[in-house]
């Protein structure tokens, strides 16, 4: 299945089309298997579609996030990632030295969850969350 019938349905229940540069993003994070800054998202789909703009980029990655299509993400650096959304919920583990990630799901976090829900008052409707450490390879490089 491409990516076009996959999210055209759900664009559609919504109210939207799927346009070229819709497309052409949501193609883009569904084949890269990582997170991506705005800029990068830019430069693989530029090929895709003439005319693109890294203005039009940044918009169309606000939309696809505010209709649930794609997540963003803080990876440490200040600035958003994102990620084609997928359906479950799941945060990483990054190395502070390497870079290496490591997704972590929702599942083990859940209890913290439910607890910070009830102490809270608040309902969670979104989060990713990123946790900072050394992986075990660049640990074992200071041997």
């Amino acid at each position: 299945m491409s990516c076009s019938e996959e999210y055209s349905p759900q664009l559609r229940a919504l109210g939207y089309r799927m346009t070229p540069q819709r497309h052409a993003i949501l193609h883009v994070l569904c084949h890269s298997g990582k997170h991506l800054t705005p800029s990068e998202v830019y430069a693989k789909s530029q090929k895709q579609v003439a005319g693109l703009t890294e203005a039009t980029v940044y918009r169309t990655l606000e939309f696809l996030a505010q209709n649930h299509l794609v997540r963003p993400a803080h990876m440490g650096n200040g600035h958003l990632v994102y990620e084609i959304a997928k359906h479950e919920h799941h945060h990483h583990l990054k190395c502070r030295v390497c870079g290496d990630e490591l997704e972590v799901q929702h599942k083990v976090l859940e209890k913290v969850y439910d607890k910070l829900e009830k102490e809270s008052g608040y309902q969670l409707t979104d989060s990713h969350i990123t946790f900072f450490g050394v992986c075990p390879d660049c640990q074992n490089k200071g041997d």
